[in-house]
């Protein structure tokens, strides 16, 4: 990813100040740079890479940034980017592996407002908003919400509701989504190509809406996580092929890997529940139990039908945790 001094958004979609009802300029300044480096033998490592870049929004007077969680997950070096060239060096707070948010605490003076938290409920089709990138307007978008329905990652990931906005902002992660008040109403995370059927492909930001942060907000500011029991982890990539969920990838030394679960397999079903989506194998998964329970599974394989049960885990403990400055 660029730095923030050596790109911009093209001047017809970036957003111009008259056309808020709020202070554009000001509300841009809370979005920092966000730049982390992970050790070589991370569990993401492989997957997510030993250098990311992004973006974080400053929530709170003291130096709190919301983020989206991959940016820092595992980040042993984090440095925010603040848009007059100072660099802050920081520290990974937090991680919600449900919602996908990350907190990173700076450790010196920020000086930079604070941007309010919004109702994300209050985003509605065709609502205006800001999809806000460390570089002020220049490196903005001017969007607006076009969708507002679930979301399931091949990660094992599952939002209820997800917000999608266009045009798409081309550096996403962490960006501040703003409402038409000036406040915070969502955390972009992906980039996502939507086929319509009408024309050429539409690029669209998936944004993880910012009322998940609410009731777990404290939690994630005392503890680091949410104090809840952790969903079962598989720790298997899938896709949906033809109403069918098709194992693409497993992680390295995970439950579905010791439990000798292969690329190609097809899952038919948890236990007796059959699933042909995502969301579905996903939630029957999370409905037995906490991280540790065993999971039956229905598997298709180069023409047999087998069970296999995959003792589960807690995703959080294949991590490295973060260091403290």
């Amino acid at each position: 990813m660029a730095s923030v001094h050596d790109w911009k958004i093209s001047s017809s979609v970036q957003p111009k100040a008259k056309d808020y009802g709020y202070d554009l300029e000001r509300a841009l300044t809370s979005v920092v740079g966000l730049r982390t480096i992970i050790p070589d033998d991370g569990f993401t490592a492989e997957t997510l890479g030993t250098e990311r870049a992004g973006n974080g929004v400053v929530i709170r007077e003291n130096g709190l940034v919301l983020t989206i969680g991959y940016l820092i997950t595992e980040a042993d070096t984090i440095w925010l980017n603040l848009n007059d060239g100072r660099n802050v060096p920081g520290h990974a707070l937090a991680y919600d592996q449900e919602t996908g948010f990350g907190l990173v605490q700076a450790l010196a003076q920020l000086d930079l407002p604070a941007l309010p938290i919004g109702n994300s409920s209050a985003a509605s089709i065709g609502t205006r908003v800001v999809v806000g990138g460390a570089g002020g307007r220049q490196r903005s978008v001017a969007a607006r919400v076009v969708a507002r329905q679930e979301f399931a990652g091949y990660w094992e990931y599952v939002l209820d509701e997800a917000i999608f906005t266009a045009p798409a902002h081309p550096h996403w992660g962490g960006t501040a989504v703003i409402g038409p008040a000036g406040d915070l109403v969502g955390i972009g995370s992906l980039q996502l190509e939507h086929t319509s059927g009408k024309g050429p492909n539409e690029l669209l930001n998936m944004v993880v809406p910012i009322d998940l942060l609410k009731p777990i907000f404290d939690d994630l500011t005392k503890f680091g996580r949410p104090n809840r029991p952790a969903r079962p982890w598989l720790g298997l990539y899938a896709t949906e092929v033809e109403d069918k969920v098709v194992v693409v990838g497993l992680a390295h030394n995970g439950p579905a890997q010791r439990a000798e679960l292969r690329t190609g397999d097809i899952v038919l079903a948890v236990g007796d529940a059959e699933v042909q989506t995502l969301a579905g194998l996903y939630r029957q998964v999370w409905s037995l139990g906490a991280a540790g329970v065993s999971i039956p599974l229905k598997i298709y394989r180069e023409g047999d039908i087998f069970d296999v049960s995959v003792t589960s885990g807690d995703r959080l403990s294949f991590l490295k945790a973060p260091r403290l400055h």
